[in-house]
């Protein structure tokens, strides 16, 4: 693969995940309670704590894609 390969590759995946991210924010704000409908019929969880579930992956997802997806991106346009 060629540099403008890897970049071209890198940028995608940077959009795909973001484009998930804000997928799972939305249905997260604004469909809350049918989430939290469905998440309860296979767990026993209070709302405080599928609240704080759901914050955690979505920090956690978020901090992955800057840490494997962006920060290379960014470091490939740098060098380049």
């Amino acid at each position: 693969m060629t540099m403008n390969e890897i970049k071209e590759a890198l940028l995608w995946c940077v959009v795909i995940n973001y484009a998930s991210l804000l997928i799972w924010g939305g249905i997260f704000i604004y469909a809350h309670d049918w989430m939290y409908r469905i998440y309860t019929r296979w767990f026993k969880l209070s709302v405080e704590t599928f609240d704080a579930m759901n914050l955690a992956g979505i920090t956690l997802y978020k901090l992955g894609i800057i840490l494997v997806n962006l920060v290379p991106l960014v470091a490939l346009y740098l060098s380049s």
